[in-house]
């Protein structure tokens, strides 16, 4: 298991599948938390869990002012900040571009990508400061998709956020390359995440259909599990992974290399 003994971790949309178990394993490896996302109760809950490992910053990703707050907890709380998992994210429904929602398009780029940028500026100064005062270098982890470095039909805004993801990720890497901040985005396909099987229940008794041609595209054939896709998590976060920046790592089964 990876050291992340004393070190300040913010991790967004906690309450989600890779959000949990990310929690989960920064926490046995001796991180401190601040942990967010819309659902305030979950959010406590997971909060009592840790005991004084965690702090929680509850709201919404798309407001800037959020990943202000978040930044600025984990300083007062913890004295500090290392490390930043940029997870929160949604997903539309499958249809053909012409037939996507305007509304639900906008929200897709405000979560997916825009509270992405969001994140970023906020988290990147303060890892920078942090750098410069002790030699302690950071890391951000912006957690992607597939869809981010492959075509996604039926589901082209995502992919235009995810993609998007992927250009933050790679141009703040070469920005902060010489400044103290590894800044690498995590690539998984679709995995047995509450996402993905809220996804797959909306196909209703075309539900094992729809799973078949989720996989279709996938080597391996079958979904991803959660912790197969938190190994790539914790080793882009790894400060031993120090000469890993400006990478999609695809946790995919294959999908992007076929």
């Amino acid at each position: 298991m990876a050291d992340f003994q004393g070190r300040a971790i913010i991790v967004t949309g906690a309450t989600g599948g890779f959000g949990q178990a990310a929690i989960q394993h920064f926490a046995k490896a001796g991180a401190k938390l601040v942990i967010s996302d819309l659902a305030s109760d979950r959010l406590d809950a997971l909060a009592k869990e840790l005991g004084d490992q965690a702090v929680v910053v509850s709201g919404d990703i798309s407001d800037p002012e959020l990943s202000e707050r978040l930044v600025e907890k984990a300083l007062s709380e913890f004295g500090r900040l290392d490390i930043a998992i940029n997870n929160a994210g949604i997903v539309h429904d499958m249809m053909p571009l012409p037939r996507t929602p305007i509304a639900d398009a906008r929200k897709v780029i405000d979560i997916d990508l825009m509270g992405v940028f969001y994140a970023m500026r906020a988290q990147l100064p303060a890892l920078e400061q942090r750098f410069r005062e002790t030699g302690e270098t950071g890391a951000i982890v912006n957690v992607a998709s597939v869809a981010g470095v492959v075509a996604a039909p039926m589901l082209s805004v995502y992919a235009a956020a995810k993609h998007g993801v992927v250009g933050l990720t790679k141009s703040a890497a070469i920005e902060y390359a010489r400044r103290g901040v590894r800044v690498n985005a995590l690539c998984p396909s679709f995995a047995r995440t509450p996402m993905a099987t809220d996804f797959l229940d909306r196909a209703g008794k075309d539900r094992a259909a729809a799973e078949a041609a989720m996989v279709q595209a996938i080597p391996m054939r079958r979904l991803a599990e959660v912790d197969e896709v938190i190994t790539g998590m914790i080793y882009l976060a790894d400060p031993a992974s120090s000469f890993v920046t400006g990478q999609t790592l695809q946790v995919d089964g294959g999908l992007s290399a076929a």
